[in-house]
């Protein structure tokens, strides 16, 4: 019994184009024109739902730009309320550090009473001192804290305010962006329900080449049929005769030599 000899797949070059699949494209269960008009219908489904998606503009980059701000700006003002709290912290310490100064200024006072020689009272009168400093230094900080606290309070109220004012645009572009995308559900779910159907029916090889040619043009116009009887639909350059022969009889895959995209019969329309 001779033994079956098995198809050996090649591996999909994300670099192909129509032009590499050309030899193999009839080699699938779908006729070359059952496979053409599939092409051609997926391209229809994805440039009506190029269409939706273009009627929403910019708002989806606009929305995700103003979340973006609004969180930096969430982050920002919660570094500015630590920062707040740490000022206040360092108050409520070096006020405790001027209880503690006080308390022992007035026991090294107390002590001055009891003095025994002139060395005694030099050295008490030095911790005195050395507590005043303390003190004063305490003082300082206090002070500067407090004009740090009102400077980072201002900065947090400006940086609410332009919260609020970019949270009520981010709530008006979610408004207008969801109205589009409720007008347009059914039909873009159906759509894509029909992309899907054909992308079934397509081999992974040529899906591949359809897509980076997709991607690849501005129009993002991957199948296109012949425009004006004998140009090109994707760049409009001159089809010769016996190519618009080939386009008709459907038989063929016929890839256009100046801008790489697959031509198909007008008819399909």
């Amino acid at each position: 019994m001779a033994k079956k000899i098995k198809k050996v797949e090649t591996p999909i070059d994300q670099r192909e184009t129509f032009v590499s699949i050309q030899k193999n494209f009839a080699d699938s269960d779908l006729s070359v024109e059952e496979k053409l008009k599939t092409l051609y219908a997926l391209q229809q489904a994805d440039t009506a739902i190029d269409k939706i998606i273009q009627l929403r503009g910019e708002l989806p980059s606009e929305v995700q730009a103003l979340e973006d701000e609004i969180a930096l700006m969430k982050s920002k003002a919660a570094q500015v309320t630590a920062m707040i709290d740490g000022f206040n912290r360092s108050i409520a310490d070096n006020k405790q550090n001027i209880i503690e100064c006080d308390t022992q200024i007035a026991a090294y006072q107390k002590q001055l009473e009891n003095i025994a020689n002139s060395r005694e009272f030099d050295s008490i009168n030095k911790e005195i001192e050395n507590q005043e400093l303390l003190r004063q230094i305490a003082e300082k900080v206090i002070g500067d804290s407090k004009v740090q606290i009102a400077e980072h309070k201002a900065n947090l109220e400006e940086i609410k305010e332009n919260m609020a004012i970019r949270g009520e645009d981010l709530k008006a572009k979610k408004e207008e962006l969801a109205g589009i995308v409720d007008a347009t559900a059914k039909e873009e779910e159906k759509l894509r329900a029909e992309r899907e159907a054909c992308a079934a029916r397509i081999d992974a090889r040529t899906m591949s080449a359809y897509e980076r040619i997709r991607g690849s043009v501005h129009n993002h116009l991957a199948v296109v049929t012949v425009y004006g009887g004998d140009a090109c639909g994707g760049c409009f350059n001159t089809i010769i005769p016996q190519r618009l022969v080939d386009i008709a009889s459907n038989k063929k895959l016929i890839i256009c030599e100046h801008c790489g995209r697959i031509i198909v019969n007008p008819d399909f329309e």
